[in-house]
């Protein structure tokens, strides 16, 4: 009797031992604890969160550092991440079950569906398909100032602006990132299911995949329980915080937030061909699609000695798709103001991978992406800090010899061809948006929805652009780009150029000189008939307080006061009047023009 109690004691524990026996990959991980903690002191970093998944399982979650850094609140595998990028996976998933669905297909125009979109071109409007907008091969190009600088939570606004974004390419012809393209998508989910993007992905992906505490709105991060601050390397040493940016209506290209612990059930659902917990959540036929090749990135064979077997770079729907060491990898990473993502997974080995940063820019999230493939995948390990360490010098060696060479080209002992005042008013571009430009302390100041930039005289009428944080100008952050004033026929500044998007030449912003609001009984003032060169000119108020100018044989002009008796006239560059006064009345108006300067007595 002893004898079996002593022998089923020893199953009993057999069997617990082997509930408790490490993963197959476990022994791949050994060590990796000290390896990750290690990266966070030479590269700056707050913190980061990492998950590893093989085939249904997360069998490695971990945080490093801190969420908070200033108060040494610690990362977990629950922190909330802005995820970035990384969210165009769940843009195109919509559209994959949408179409499981029969209710479009990747051939149709997304014109169909948003009857309002225009683009640049005839062959845009005629050729563009929901294929290339979710491969990122329409022609177009980035265009990410005109979203970013200029933020709007007007979804159908914001889409308006593509009619005036100029392609670089014809279609189909280039693989270019876009984010609009998935605004796009995101809007034509809308306009099918009618809700909105973000209901669309809370109820077809968060909630079935137990993502409770993912948000696709920057609140989810202001209002979350446990959401990481986002930093930036600021003087190449120091760790500074950064505010939340709100992506707002760009969402569908990249607003969600989530933590390594609900992003790892994402990743299973690839793995497994769509399923989660035995729920078909995406389509296979279009996972199996979604991670193949949709468009080549890159043509070239590989070029790089030191790996000769990390190649290929082509795109599928929502992912990157690449070869590593031997082995087809899916991925896409994200990054947003103060934090950086990696999502990938390798689908015939059956392995996920995800590090989230908070960090700007950070090269983390690739590094550490590529210290764990390197042994879960068991090859031969590569010195990823040593890679990225020497690639960060070569590229301070290579920023310090561009600048030095920038600096060669300013012209010394210039002046700009104007007082300052004279380049305030509003700049307004209409495939981005409008700034406002003032005088203020001596200094040019661009002040947008999001930003306020010191405009510093680089020479003749070109500014450099630097950002102002918390009431100081920044000039760690090198500028490259330039603000290029421009003038009328009249030698007014009537416009700047900006080199926004590095695709194309760069684009003008018309000026509209500031205007001063004046009442409908000073406006009084200058209503009448006048004598001009033999015709009658007429100032007359209409909608209220607002004066404008009527000649025989054209249209009525609007008028916008700008000083004390001056006036533009709307929506013609380089025209002006200016009223003189004697005795208390008005009695003459001269009109300034590009070809002339004409008197017109009172009548």
């Amino acid at each position: 009797m002893q004898r079996f109690f002593l022998l089923a004691c020893m199953i009993f524990s057999i069997a617990l031992m082997a509930q408790k026996k490490p993963a197959s990959a476990d022994k791949h991980l050994v060590g990796l604890d000290a390896e990750l903690q290690k990266l966070l002191a030479p590269w700056y970093a707050s913190g980061f969160a990492v998950a590893i998944v093989e085939k249904d399982r997360v069998i490695y979650s971990k945080g490093f550092g801190y969420r908070d850094y200033e108060k040494k609140l610690p990362v977990t595998p629950n922190t909330q991440f802005a995820i970035g990028s990384s969210s165009k996976a769940f843009t195109c998933g919509l559209l994959g079950l949408l179409r499981e669905e029969k209710k479009l297909t990747f051939e149709d125009s997304p014109i169909k569906y948003i009857p309002e979109l225009r683009f640049n071109t005839p062959d845009l409007n005629n050729l563009v398909t929901i294929k290339d907008i979710m491969t990122h091969r329409t022609g177009l190009p980035r265009h990410d100032y005109s979203w970013y600088l200029f933020p709007t939570h007007a979804r159908d606004s914001l889409m308006l602006r593509i009619q005036h974004q100029e392609p670089f390419a014809k279609v189909r012809e280039k693989w270019y990132y876009n984010n609009f393209m998935f605004l796009t998508q995101g809007v034509v989910a809308e306009r099918i299911t009618g809700k909105s993007w973000e209901e669309n992905i809370e109820e077809n992906f968060f909630k079935p995949l137990r993502m409770t505490n993912s948000t696709t709105r920057i609140d989810g991060l202001r209002k979350g329980t446990e959401a990481a601050i986002g930093y930036r390397v600021k003087d190449k040493t120091q760790i500074a915080k950064m505010d939340y940016y709100d992506i707002a209506a760009m969402g569908p290209a990249g607003s969600i937030n989530s933590s390594v612990s609900e992003m790892a059930n994402w990743v299973i659902t690839w793995i497994k061909g769509g399923k989660f917990e035995g729920k078909q959540i995406l389509p296979a036929a279009y996972v199996k699609e979604a991670m193949g090749s949709q468009m080549v990135i890159n043509t070239e064979p590989p070029t790089d000695s030191e790996f000769p077997d990390v190649y290929m770079s082509n795109y599928g729907y929502g992912w990157f798709t690449s070869s590593y060491k031997g082995h087809y990898r899916v991925d896409h990473g994200g990054n947003i103001d103060g934090f950086s993502a990696n999502v990938s997974f390798f689908p015939t080995d059956s392995i996920g991978i995800v590090v989230l940063v908070n960090q700007n820019g950070s090269v983390l999230t690739s590094m550490i992406r590529n210290i764990i493939s390197d042994r879960m995948l068991g090859v031969r390990a590569t010195d990823w800090q040593k890679v990225y360490t020497k690639r960060r010098e070569d590229a301070e060696k290579q920023e310090a010899s561009a600048k030095a060479t920038a600096h060669s080209t300013q012209q010394k002992n210039t002046r700009p061809s104007h007082a300052l005042y004279d380049y305030t008013g509003t700049y307004q571009h209409p495939g981005y948006g409008k700034f406002e430009l003032m005088v203020e302390r001596d200094s040019l100041f661009a002040k947008t929805k999001l930003k306020t930039l010191w405009l510093k005289h680089y020479h003749y009428d070109v500014f450099m652009p630097f950002e102002v944080e918390n009431g100081k100008i920044d000039t760690t952050q090198n500028s490259n780009l330039r603000f290029n004033f421009r003038t009328n026929d009249s030698g007014e500044i009537s416009s700047l150029a900006a080199k926004l998007e590095p695709a194309i030449d760069p684009l003008e912003f018309k000026r509209t000189p500031k205007t001063l609001a004046i009442d409908k009984e000073a406006l009084q003032a200058y209503v009448g008939e006048y004598e001009l060169a033999g015709m009658t000119a007429r100032f007359f108020l209409k909608e209220g307080a607002t004066l404008y100018l009527f000649v025989p044989g054209q249209p009525e002009y609007e008028l916008l006061a700008t000083d004390k008796h001056a006036f533009v006239i709307k929506n013609l560059d380089g025209f002006k009047v200016k009223f003189s006064e004697t005795d208390g009345k008005i009695t003459e108006a001269t009109f300034i023009q590009p070809n002339g300067t004409f008197l017109a007595k009172r009548k």
